[in-house]
Parts: C-alpha cells; structure tokens; sequence
C-alpha cells in the first residue's frame, strides 16, 4: 500500500517543521517531527478535502488538538494546494502572517477550528462530528446521503490532561459518535519533562470507560501499514468514538529526540545539518519540497476535487427530489436566516404583567425555535432553572437510546460548562448550526477558556446564561455573579446582553440570532421584573438608549438588567424632591460602544452628571458614569429582596445617594463630558 514516496513525504515534513521553526526562532519542532507519519497518512491516503472549495460542506473534518504542533498544519496545508505558501512558511510566526503562533481559523484558509490552549481542539472535534450526525439525521434520504464526513484529529498528552477534554470525551462516547477519529500522540513528553511527573493514568481504560473504541499501534515513528490498519478498523465501528494511542518519538531525528529540549525551542543547526543528511535531504538547502511529495498529495487532491463534483451533483438531484429541504440547507449553510422570522419574537407593553428574564428567554425559543431549525440549544444540567427546551423539543440522543435522536435539537451537555461551550465552537464551525448553551451566569467563569475562542474565532455561538446577579438569592455569594460581567464586557468581539424586560430581551435574541460573526452573551434574571415604559426591541440594538426623558435634566441615571426598573423607581422618589431624572437603559455597553460619537453624546449628554446602577462590580462603569452604584465585594446570602436592601440597592437608598451626587456637581459647577474623554 505504501511506497518508498510515502516515506519520503514524512521525512519531508519532519525536515519542513525543523526549517519552518529555526526560521522563526520560535515554536514547536518536536511535535510535527514525530507526528509526521500519522498526518502524512490522513491527508495522502484517507481524508476527503477539495483546497480550491475550502468550505464544502461534506468535506472531512481535521482538528490539530495539541495547536502548537501548527508548524505540521500549515506544511500540510501547503503540500495540498491551499493558498499556505512557502513564504508563509518562512514567516511562521511573525506579525501579519497567515500562519500564527497557533492555528487560527479566521486567518488561515483550511484551518477548521481555532487551537492552542490544549484541550480546546479535542472539545471543538466533538462539536465537530455532532455537527455531522445532526444534519445527516435531519438532510439524508436514501440514495441521497448528503453528509457522511468524518472528524479525525490528532490530540496529545497536554490534551488528555485537560479538564475541557475529559468533559467532551465523556459526552462523546455517550453521544455514540462513530465518526469521530482520534489520533492520540503519545510521546511521553510535557514541557516539564517526562509525563512520568505527573500523567501515568491508564488513558486506554479511561477511554474504554467513557464508552470510545480503543486501539494501541506501537511504533507511529514507522508503521505506516500499522496506523492505516488502525483508521480503516476504526472507521468500521459506528457507535462508537475511536482513541487510537500511536507511541511516537517526539522530534524524530534530532539528536535532542524523545526529550522535552525538542518541544519548545527550534533545533540547533548543526542539528538540522544532521537530521537532512540522515533523512536523505542536501543540508545546503531549506524549505525544500521534493516535487514527488507535492505529486502524492495533489493527487488526493484531485480526488477529493472529483468527490466534490460527485457531491455537488447528488445536491442538485435532492434539489430536484426534495426542492423544500434543499432550499433550508442551502439557507444554513450560507448563514442566512429565513425571511421574517424576527416578526414571531414577542413584544410587550407596561400592561403585561412582570416577568423573570429567564422566562421570557423561554418566551422567545418557544416562538422561534420553529422557525429556525438551525438552533440547536442546550443546557448544562439546568433545563429546569434556564428554561431552554421549547415545547416541541427533541433532544440529541443516540436512536438506540430511546430517548431522542440525532435529529433531535436539544443537547443535555450535563455538568460540563466548559466541554459545552468548546464543542459549541465546533458546531458553529461545522456549518449550518447557530448553537446555544446554558448555565448560571457565574459559572460561565468555568467556561472563560472556551468562550474567549468564540469571540476570537468569530463564532456565532448563544450563551444563554441566567440567574444573572444577587437577585436569585439564597444560593449566596458562591453563584452569584459579581466581577462576571466585566470580564465579558472587556473580552473583543464578545457581546454582553443583560436586558430589562420583554422587549429588550426580545431584542437581544434579534441581535445574538442574527450576528453572524460573533458570539453573545444573553444575562437573564432569575427574579420578575416589570416591562418598561419606552423600551423598545429596536433600540436595544443600539446598545444603550434613553428609556425616559426629561426637560432640565438633574442627572442621568444608567441601568442594565433588573436595575433599569430600580432606576426608574428612584427617579419617581427624586422627582418628589424636585429632582429630575432621565433614564438610559444600557443593555449592552459593548454594542453602545459601537455606536456614532453623535449617538452616544445623545444619550450620555453633557452638562448632566451621570450614575450607573447595576448589582454587581463598578469596574468598568467610569466610561459611562460619573458615579456608580453597585457592589465591590462579594455578594449574601438571604432571600432577594433582603439581599439588595443589604447592599442598599433599593430605590430609597439609590435616591438619597443620587441627590448627594447631584448636590456635588452642582456645587463643583462643573460636569467632565463622558462621551468627549472615553469615546473617539
């Protein structure tokens, strides 16, 4: 099966990986050296890809889990004919390169997921191969299997000692995902040293126990008929994930192999010297690409061109077959939503009687979820308290289960905040999915690592997070959120929707649902809070707006979440002191932030002093307030109402408090401008 080109396509990586890094003086040589022969043999002999049609949607899925061998993918991706240049292998890692430090998957055409911090990749894979059985479960028809790819990816032993791992490895082997393939690089080595520091756990029994299919091939430096043995057996099995754990030698060559000196650092010259002649190469030249190796893999290339053509063509006959169906998938994979959908969310008026946020969230999938079945939503193991499955849902499960199916759009991620989130990121990347997970609001935090690669990797991904302050009360301060919300506010491209009502959490869906290239974060109470006068689903869109205007205005009060309506009631309480209020309600300072310098000063105006309320940190509050009213500590426990009344957020204290501030500014004779000083 193999022949003498296959070995010396390996050696060509290995020689590739130690020149790509002694270029940059910068990263990981030892990985990609001894991982060489396992992703030689996906990308030349068994993976479906097409580099001139990136996107197809049934081509196979590749994760690199352990992101800093990225000197492996972007050399394979050159080999195969994506638009990875030898340049940009000269210029790994340097400043405006499409080949980072790790592999980023907005820069870097062919890169399926963004990955780096271990373990991420593994969860993303997960993410990946639900993807598939979702849209193959809901889009195939016999004689018209539209979706069969597979997820294969190589993992290590940082992954495997990863928390975010373990998590989505045991959902995996319950989920039953047959087409998920990982290669597990077991070269024994960490940073620290020898993994027998700290990693000596039987990862074969704990695969086993989570319910994946396990294979052991002993020699991955070598065995290339091995490892191909491995694949195809692992292919065969369909209920279940496959681990197949290749003993490596990490930096195969170098003099410095099977040793933590080979993991970080570039090889020394005279080592690269070496290591050419040792493997055939002229140590006069680098960057050198023997063109039988670019020969082996554009033939595959050619082949999954041709497969791509057979599949555009079976898509043109469903077309013809199931015109409506086609039609929904075309849709969702280009990222389009269905027309008017947006008419469905709810919309409120003073009238309606007050309603916890959480409740209204349910509200609003109970009304869309229908009419957009690329939602897939999710909790982790608090349905009951998010209030996330709609009424007609059905959840993700193996048919065998008996209880759901693959077509199924309701995903119990059960106690695992951080795996849910990193395989939302995969869902997303597979394409055709907006997914949607939920959990308290503080323990988001457990998720930070993965959330943080939804913003920089652009994925659409709902974090539906409620129980969003010290208003649910006695559970105390261990859950409730205070700094939260200012670590989602400063992190980029991340968006904080906490809204006040009704209609601003109408709003928030309208935003999260339709930004296409971001993530949000939708903060819901757990407490009933009034539906406002003057809020509006629009203008929650803007970020922050005037929810109530006055003539002569004293000061501005600036509310978010379930402090708006405690603003508004304070105001009523200054008013009888002759004191005039106007209230903004800020639902999301980020999409404020975004806004025109003519808008904002329109809403944050000068000459008025302004003061923030919101039951968590003040942190962050000084670019839209003058003062702020919130809480610097840890939060109590005690029924809610006690609890604010603790924190003397109520309207009597936040009224006395604002007719000093005024006082001051008035005395000053002087109120700095917000929009001028924090806004450009």
């Amino acid at each position: 099966m193999f022949t003498q080109e296959d070995s010396h396509a390996v050696n060509t990586i290995r020689v590739l990986a130690a020149d790509t890094v002694f270029k940059s003086n910068s990263g990981h040589p030892g990985a990609p050296m001894g991982c060489a022969p396992m992703a030689h043999l996906l990308f030349s002999h068994f993976m479906n890809y097409n580099p001139k049609n990136p996107k197809w949607a049934n081509r196979d899925r590749f994760v690199l889990s352990n992101g800093h061998a990225c000197a492996l993918q972007y050399i394979l991706l050159h080999l195969m004919g994506y638009p990875t240049t030898m340049d940009d292998l000269k210029t790994f890692r340097q400043l405006h390169s499409k080949t980072p430090g790790h592999p980023e998957c907005h820069m870097t055409e062919g890169i399926e997921v963004t990955t780096g911090p271990l373990g991420q990749g593994f969860a993303n894979a997960v993410g990946l191969a639900i993807g598939e059985a979702h849209m193959a479960a809901t889009y195939n028809k016999p004689g018209f299997e539209l979706f069969n790819n597979y997820t294969f990816m190589i993992t290590g032993d940082g992954c495997l000692q990863e928390g975010v791992s373990c998590e989505a490895a045991s959902l995996a082997g319950h989920l039953q995902l047959g087409k998920l393939i990982a290669l597990y690089d077991d070269n024994h080595i960490s940073i620290d040293g020898d993994t027998e520091v700290s990693f000596t756990e039987d990862v074969v029994k704990r695969f086993e126990s989570y319910g994946w299919h396990v294979l052991v091939v002993k020699d991955g430096d070598n065995d290339l008929e091995g490892m191909a043995k491995a694949i195809e057996e692992a292919k065969k099995v369909t209920d279940k994930p496959t681990l197949i754990k290749i003993f490596t030698t990490i930096g195969f060559g170098s003099v410095m192999a099977g040793t933590e000196k080979v993991h970080g650092s570039p090889l020394k010259a005279d080592d690269i010297v070496q290591l050419k002649k040792a493997m055939g190469f002229n140590p006069e030249e680098s960057f050198h690409v023997p063109q039988s190796t670019y020969d082996l893999y554009h033939a595959k290339a050619a082949k999954g061109a041709a497969v791509n053509l057979e599949w555009d063509a079976l898509l043109e006959k469903y077309t013809a077959e199931f015109p409506a169906l086609a039609a929904d998938l075309k849709r969702r994979l280009a990222k389009e939503l269905p027309e008017d959908w947006a008419k469905a969310l709810p919309r409120f008026t003073p009238a309606d009687k007050p309603i916890a946020t959480r409740k209204l969230s349910e509200a609003v999938l109970n009304k869309v979820a229908d009419l957009l079945p690329e939602l897939m939503i999710g909790s982790a193991d608090l349905t009951g308290s998010n209030l996330t499955r709609w009424k007609t849902a059905v959840d993700f499960q193996p048919e065998n289960s008996g209880i759901g199916n693959y077509s199924g759009r309701y995903l119990r991620y059960g106690v695992r905040e951080h795996g849910m989130a990193a395989i939302m990121n995969g869902l997303d990347a597979y394409g055709g999915i907006i997914p949607g997970g939920a959990t308290f609001l503080n323990f988001i935090s457990y998720a930070s690592g993965a959330v943080r690669l939804s913003a920089l990797s652009g994925h659409r991904v709902l974090y539906i997070m409620t129980h969003d302050s010290i208003g649910l009360g006695e559970d105390g301060p261990t859950h409730q959120p205070i700094e939260t919300m200012a670590m989602i506010r400063a992190t980029p491209n991340l968006v904080d929707m906490r809204p006040a009502d009704g209609n601003e959490t109408s709003g928030a869906y309208l935003f999260a649902i339709s930004a296409k290239d971001r993530p949000t974060v939708l903060a819901f109470t757990r407490q009933d809070l009034p539906q406002l006068e003057g809020s509006s689903v629009e203008k929650t869109l803007f970020g922050g707006y005037v929810l109530q205007e006055v003539e002569g205005a004293d000061v501005t009060l600036v509310g978010t979440g379930s402090e708006v309506s405690l603003a508004v009631d304070a105001a009523k309480l200054l008013a009888e002191q002759g004191i005039k209020a106007r209230i903004v309600s800020m639902p999301s300072t980020t999409l404020f932030d975004e806004q025109s310098h003519e808008y904002r000063a329109s809403v944050l105006i000068d000459g008025v002093p302004s003061v923030s309320v919101e039951a968590m940190t003040t942190f962050g509050w000084n670019r839209y307030a003058h003062e702020s009213l919130g809480i610097d500590t840890f939060g109590a426990s005690g029924p809610f109402k006690e609890v604010y009344k603790f924190f003397e957020l109520v309207p009597e204290d936040v009224a006395a408090k604002v007719q000093k501030i005024v006082a001051f500014y008035k005395n000053e004779g002087h109120v700095p401008s917000l929009v001028r000083k924090y806004f450009h």
